[in-house]
């Protein structure tokens, strides 16, 4: 496995990451809001978001109005990662049931007088 789909899974094993994923997939949010979205205090988001950007799952940008503030939104690469890794095992377990279905095809065809 690769060490940033490592990263990647590492990072989505844990529900309250999975919950900021998915408020982050309607637009890039603060991270004072996804707290409130998500019933979490500020320090237990900073270090949920901490772990997402390691893993570059979002990155974060600044406010001109607010240098304190941040803005945080999604990576398109770790998923584009995590889709084509998910896209092998799904050809491989496809090809394994197309095997299996011939082989009891072909089996059901000897049993017939």
């Amino acid at each position: 496995m690769e060490p940033d789909l490592d990263q990647t899974f590492a990072a989505l094993a844990d529900r309250t990451r999975r919950a900021i994923v998915a408020l982050l997939r309607d637009g890039p949010r603060r991270s004072s809001e996804m707290a409130s979205a998500l019933s979490t205090s500020r320090p237990a988001m900073s270090r949920h978001l901490r772990v997402l950007r390691r893993a570059g799952l979002v990155e974060e940008d600044g406010l001109e109005e607010d240098a304190r503030a941040r803005i945080y939104q999604l990576c398109r690469e770790p998923f584009t990662g995590l889709r084509a890794w998910l896209d092998e095992v799904e050809a491989f377990w496809d090809g394994q049931l197309r095997a299996f279905k011939a082989h009891a095809e072909r089996r059901q065809g000897r049993r017939r007088p």
